[in-house]
């Protein structure tokens, strides 16, 4: 079975003042890149972006299929956001967010430089999409070609976002990588049906080894924006994400969990309404969000993105 190999990138502290003398701190944005090209500068590459809690290896079974499907001529490239999986964390808990996160995404891609550029993005990850995708402006290697919003648009429902936050920042203590599977599951069933040994492949990258145990992957502290954010703000930035949505010259497509409580079919029919009028496909028996490790999951986006 193909493996990635696990690189990493400089990418500067931008919310921090540079300190005394000058020097920008940096921190290093961990990215997991499945590559059989043999070309270390294969030019079309696909970024795939996790949820706010996951990691970047959660695209395992999504990235095989898509360099089978491409005859392994392409590069994607999972990274694990800062603050999460192999990836440093920061020093200014509340530099965990959006803008900070695309900010270390144009790093990526500056040092990836593709030509051809395509991006799937989970919920978090494909917020962090709209950002990259929907600045004309931003200094990009090359425009985004296929965009893949996996369970997220423009308007987040505040019910979904009070309960992530019930369980946002409570890494735990497991005594074995099957414990915290376990524990895991009970607060991610909306992700659908999965078998014991699909859960426990996606569940082996999600802990790390402490004393004693294990503990989830990600720093604690990222829990800090996310609790500090007002229904107010959450309503702000949903005027933003649309601007950015109208402005995305990508072909879209919306995959959407058809149980899911943050992305509204409201909204989703919306989203095939204006900016790049994206395609929808839902997956009964999911909320949010589809994991891209069931075969009519991973085909949907394979396909689109290499027709």
């Amino acid at each position: 079975m193909i493996e990635p190999t696990l690189n990493y990138v400089s990418c500067p502290e931008a919310w921090n003042a540079a300190p005394a003398g000058g020097r920008v701190l940096q921190h290093r944005m961990a990215y997991w890149e499945w590559n059989l090209s043999g070309d270390p500068h294969c030019p079309h590459v696909v970024v795939c972006v996790h949820g706010l809690s996951r990691q970047g290896r959660d695209f395992d079974t999504l990235a095989r299929a898509l360099m089978e499907r491409s005859g392994r001529k392409l590069r994607v490239v999972c990274p694990d956001v800062v603050g999460r999986g192999k990836s440093d964390w920061l020093k200014d808990a509340m530099a965990y967010q959006i803008p900070h996160y695309a900010a270390d995404m144009l790093a990526l891609l500056q040092h990836l430089k593709p030509t051809t550029l395509d991006w799937v993005g989970t919920s978090m990850g494909g917020l962090i999409g709209m950002v990259v995708a929907g600045q004309p402006g931003l200094p990009l290697p090359c425009p985004v070609r296929r965009l893949v919003l996996n369970d997220v648009g423009p308007n987040v429902q505040w019910q979904a976002l009070q309960r992530i936050g019930e369980y946002l920042g409570d890494t735990g203590h497991f005594k074995s990588v099957q414990e915290a599977a376990d524990a895991m599951w009970l607060g991610s069933t909306t992700f659908g049906p999965h078998t014991p040994a699909q859960w426990l492949a996606l569940s082996q990258h999600m802990v790390k080894p402490v004393e004693g145990g294990f503990t989830l992957h990600y720093d604690p502290a990222i829990a800090k924006p996310f609790a500090a954010l007002t229904p107010d703000e959450a309503a702000q930035g949903d005027v933003l994400l649309w601007q950015l949505y109208d402005q995305i010259t990508a072909q879209t497509l919306v995959t959407r969990g058809a149980d899911s409580d943050l992305l509204t079919p409201q909204t989703a029919r919306a989203m095939t309404q204006r900016g790049p009028r994206a395609r929808i496909v839902e997956f009964p028996g999911v909320g949010h969000a589809p994991t891209f490790v069931a075969p009519d999951q991973v085909d949907a986006v394979t396909s689109f993105l290499l027709p």
